[in-house]
């Protein structure tokens, strides 16, 4: 017993590093997803080079994220941490789909498969936001792009037949993204025939105000 007071003293310090590396990832990751919330948001305000520099600041945050725990794989997998780098994921891929830019893969993300797909799977709802704002301006080719996107992640969703164990339920996600996307078909098909609609009515108005009304 007389190198217990040695051993923990010991203990106590690598619980120390341990709780200091905990208290800076949890700030770290507040950072992200707060970085990732606004990169988001610019992206649907059209504010490309605001959403680029916050996502250049996420990807700091990552970067160090992985470096400051490579030492705590536990802390890294942690449920906190791989939220934040969901959202990471998220940003970015809905910044290259509603940007038309090229999709970062998880390796340029820095990301395990796991967490890139789940951002895969969010987006969805955020492709959704984008189509609704569009179509409160009238249908468009814009809003079928981004559809199209939503059913090509759906379909690769589906295809993740894995346990939720290896994907982190992905599959509930995947639902999700399903009732996402069928919605938003039925959005877009009342908005397709409302314009069809008020187009076949300007046409009969100019078409009556041309030719004169016959009851007059």
């Amino acid at each position: 017993m007389r190198n217990l007071e040695d051993i923990a003293d010991r203990i106590r310090q690598s619980f120390d590093a341990r709780t200091a590396a905990r208290d800076k990832a949890l700030t770290q990751t507040r950072a992200l997803t707060r970085h990732c919330a606004n990169a988001i948001r610019a992206v649907h305000r059209d504010e490309d080079a605001t959403a680029q520099s916050n996502l250049n600041e996420a990807r700091l945050l990552v970067k160090s994220l992985r470096e400051n725990l490579a030492i705590y794989p536990d802390l890294y997998y942690a449920g906190y941490t791989q939220d934040a780098l969901k959202e990471y994921a998220e940003a970015n891929i809905v910044s290259a789909l509603i940007r038309s830019s090229k999709l970062p893969t998880p390796e340029e993300l820095d990301l395990e498969s796991a967490t890139y797909m789940q951002g895969l799977a969010e987006a969805a709802g955020e492709l959704r936001r984008r189509c609704l704002d569009i179509l409160r301006h009238g249908h468009s080719e814009e809003a079928e792009r981004l559809l199209s996107h939503m059913d090509d992640i759906y379909a690769i969703l589906v295809t993740m037949d894995y346990p939720d164990a290896i994907t982190g339920g992905l599959r509930r996600l995947t639902d999700i993204v399903r009732g996402v996307t069928e919605r938003t078909r039925g959005d877009m098909t009342i908005s397709l025939r409302q314009e069809m609609l008020e187009q076949s009515l300007k046409r009969l108005e100019t078409e009556l105000s041309r030719t004169g009304n016959p009851g007059t």
